[in-house]
């Protein structure tokens, strides 16, 4: 069971005060240590922006913030949390497992705040994620696991 003050549980709620989407947040111990967050919606029909909003509010953590990096999990199929955390992350790894995608990756130094686009003198595909297959064998544009 998680150390209850390394866990957090974070919410984002939709215009009725539902739960729209959910994380769980664990960080090792330790100012520099890796976090690891789950993320779901709690229904397939949430608000577009939704999910994303989950990935700003995770991302926004004063222990994530003091990270290096980031283990997540997301449902898979769930391609606005992936773009967020792709977004906000650096040298973001994606591999299917069953019905989740997990992504490794690096947390910037300036929080994730960094800007959708590639910054100048970074070419796009610097920015994309690795894909792997379940094998772990690296996929080539357009392939999905």
């Amino acid at each position: 069971m998680p150390d209850p003050e390394n866990s957090r549980h974070v919410e984002v709620r939709d215009d009725d005060d539902r739960t729209a989407a959910v994380a769980e947040v664990t960080t090792a111990r330790g100012p520099d240590g890796t976090v690891r967050t789950s993320m779901y919606a709690k229904s397939e029909h949430v608000r577009p922006g939704d999910r994303a909003a989950l990935v700003d509010e995770v991302m926004g953590l004063p222990e994530v913030k003091a990270s290096d990096r980031m283990e997540a999990s997301v449902p898979l199929g769930d391609a606005e949390s992936v773009e967020r955390l792709r977004e906000r992350t650096d040298n973001a790894v994606l591999r299917a497992a069953g019905s989740t995608t997990l992504l490794d990756a690096n947390l910037p130094q300036d929080g994730g705040q960094q800007a959708a686009e590639p910054s100048a003198g970074e070419s796009p595909a610097e920015k994309r994620p690795t894909l792997l297959s379940a094998a772990g064998r690296e996929l080539g544009p357009g392939r999905r696991p």
